[in-house]
């Protein structure tokens, strides 16, 4: 029996399902790699296809089954569309040599052109490394990269810290001036911020190539190519080797859920079919998204998928990746209107197997290739075994976003927190699976996109503008500022094994996010981080920025994750109190409004005095420093060892314990 059904007993009626997952992913390891193969040997494709050098001149080589003929354009033939064809060297590949080190060069444009079904078309070659847009005409242009250049990497011995803390970023909208940032520019700008704050991870959107900048990266063209808004290959490597010289993993936020359906600088319709890549008729669309939804059962398409994992891990240094749209993948419904209320609902027919056994697949060759590597998995309908190991009958991911958290906050914020139910929250943020993982998060970019509100916003709304100079106390942004720390703690605290946050949301930033459009002029306006708000010493950003910066430091320095649940201590629901401890902290939470409560007794596990280390009502947070930094001992009732804590109203208290008193043992008597 797999361990899944160990941890979920639950799930017995569905032992012939598991046991269908695991056969399903022996046999496509079986029919997809050579006898003795590994999966790390098979996922080698962007090697072989695509523009090399190699001796005596250049390779060019392409999959393309259904096409009858292929030929490469470019500026090294004056553009002669059939000057230079490709041979066909069977089971759907060609391939092109060009003799001597100068027929191409670093930066040469080329096309692919393609003969198939009686028609021609041009294409960007598939596993072309570098495209740029032709601001002239607005097209997009593929240019060689010489892989005989070499980046200088400082970062052989990297591993990364064991706890993770995010730092969700976008390259592009991360500099304060309105325009589109470089990665050069984040890797000096803002990663030094990173780096202050004490997040340890940054997971980078929008990185593989995608058409429309407005899309936030999730509709990818060319998926070995990194994007050029933000600049060159060498420059992104430049932010990786950055990254982890100051102790910083970097994860690539993967698309791998769909593709955008573009077909001249996309992959779709490449070999003049829609099937090469992607189902054919509706089930290839993606009703919702507008794009090509992948056929993970073909072989040409998970050797193509694979290997692109393993570019961005081999040429770039990503130590994992966040898989999108894993919810989309796992349903043929794609999860659309779907309530997972159910354990059927994950076992119908409904289930995409073959995406759930292409998951698997790279889930293997990422640890084949780095076995410090990260994945995370965007999946909101819960399927079960998604972060359990593989030989347990799970997909293999190491943690699941918490994707419900961000949602409970937002019902939560439009009631008055008088009425919060605390209790409700505590338990919602315990339901994780057993043994999975869970990254929490108040908001993420999707929560900061114009049409939605950040946190802050729900909780302040247009009082940002007038009244968030330190000077100014107005009652909205008082009860606003206090609760987006404590929400923030809460859910940091409680809420899952990791943490993420969206940039600038650590410090309120009071903007959505609206890409430049026709609708707003083009203009970037929306579309930056101010960064100098949280520097202004006359601004209340300051406060929750150092807040921020304080909760992530010491839940860090106390290895907090390492204790996989807070141990609930105290829950007074009426009163609207919530204690738990974890790992050496006593998190304490007073909810209400208006009340303040003394002599509060908090029932704690070890016989141990306990230090104020942070409280969200300092006054360096903004706070009106009500509660002294003292150390409370420990008081024995009833043989139970308590601590007397006060709590003001909207306010939390972290405390750390301090040396744990053995009881003194009376020596038998003879």
């Amino acid at each position: 029996m797999y361990k899944i059904l160990e941890l979920n007993p639950q799930l017995q009626p569905f032992a012939g399902d598991i046991d269908l997952r695991m056969f399903l992913y022996r046999a496509t390891k079986q029919r997809i790699l050579a006898e003795g193969q590994t999966l790390n040997e098979f996922a080698n494709a962007h090697e072989y296809f695509g523009i090399h050098h190699v001796d005596g001149g250049w390779v060019y080589r392409e999959w393309a089954p259904s096409a009858y003929q292929l030929y490469l354009e470019g500026e090294f033939n004056n553009w002669n569309k059939t000057s230079h064809p490709l041979k066909n060297i069977g089971n759907g590949n060609w391939e092109l040599f060009l003799e001597g080190d100068d027929a191409l060069w670093e930066g040469c444009k080329v096309k692919t052109v393609v003969d198939a079904n009686m028609t021609r078309t041009e294409h960007l070659p598939l596993y072309i490394r570098r495209v740029v847009q032709n601001k002239s005409n607005n097209t997009f242009e593929a240019e060689v990269v010489d892989d005989r250049k070499v980046f200088n990497w400082t970062d052989k011995d990297f591993q990364g810290e064991d706890s993770l803390y995010i730092y969700e970023a976008h390259v592009g909208m991360a500099q304060e001036e309105g325009k589109v940032g470089s990665y050069r520019e984040f890797a000096d700008k803002v990663l030094p911020h990173v780096k202050k704050a004490g997040y340890n991870t940054i997971q980078l959107m929008a990185i593989m190539e995608h058409p429309y900048y407005g899309s936030f990266g999730y509709q990818v063209s060319n998926f070995f190519a990194a994007s050029s808004w933000f600049g060159k290959p060498e420059d992104l490597k430049y932010l990786v080797n950055t990254a982890h010289e100051m102790g910083i993993r970097v994860l690539l936020d993967v698309v791998h859920s769909h593709a955008v359906k573009n077909t001249a600088e996309g992959i779709n319709m490449f070999d003049g079919t829609e099937w090469q890549f992607f189902h054919s008729g509706a089930k290839g669309d993606h009703p919702a998204w507008g794009t090509k939804c992948f056929d993970y059962g073909k072989t040409g398409v998970i050797h193509f998928l694979l290997s692109n994992l393993k570019f961005w891990m081999t040429e770039y240094h990503f130590d994992g990746f966040r898989f999108d749209g894993v919810t989309s993948m796992l349903y043929h419904d794609h999860g659309l209107g779907t309530d997972f209320n159910s354990n059927d609902k994950y076992f119908s027919y409904n289930t995409h197997t073959e995406a759930i056994t292409y998951l698997q697949l790279a889930n293997e060759l990422i640890r084949q290739v780095n076995p410090n590597a990260i994945t995370i998995a965007e999946d909101m309908s819960g399927m079960p075994g998604m972060c359990l190991p593989i030989e347990d009958g799970g997909v293999g991911f190491d943690y699941r976003l918490g994707m419900g958290l961000p949602d409970m906050w937002v019902k939560a914020s439009k009631t008055q927190d008088e009425f919060w139910d605390i209790f409700g929250m505590w338990c919602s943020m315990c339901m994780r699976r057993p043994g999975e993982d869970t990254v929490a998060y108040v908001e993420s970019h999707d929560q900061a996109l114009v049409g939605d509100q950040t946190m802050i916003f729900r909780l302040a709304g247009a009082n940002m503008y007038t009244d968030m100079n330190k000077d100014c106390h107005n009652q909205t942004i008082d009860r606003a500022i206090a609760l987006h720390k404590m929400i923030r703690l809460y859910t940091l605290a409680g809420g899952g094994e990791a943490y993420l946050n969206f940039m600038g949301n650590e410090f309120g930033h009071p903007e959505w996010i609206d890409f430049p459009r026709e609708g707003n002029g083009w203009s970037f306006h929306y579309c930056r981080r101010q960064w100098s708000l949280k520097e202004n010493g006359m601004l209340k950003y300051q406060w929750l920025n150092d807040f921020d910066e304080d909760m992530i430091h010491l839940t860090k320095d106390a290895k907090m994750f390492e204790q996989r649940m807070g141990d609930l201590r105290l829950s007074d629901s009426y009163r609207q109190v919530i204690v738990f401890y974890r790992k050496g902290l006593l998190f304490a939470f007073n909810f209400s409004p208006c009340n303040s409560y003394t002599n509060v007794l908090v029932p704690i596990p070890n016989k141990a005095d306990y230090t104020v280390e942070i409280c969200t009502d300092d006054e360096k947070y903004g706070g009106w420093d009500q509660v002294k930094h003292i150390t409370y001992p420990a008081k024995e009732f009833d043989g139970n060892q308590f601590v007397e804590l006060y709590l003001p109203a909207r306010t939390a208290v972290v405390l750390k314990e301090g040396t744990i008193r053995k009881p003194i043992q009376k020596e038998e008597t003879k």
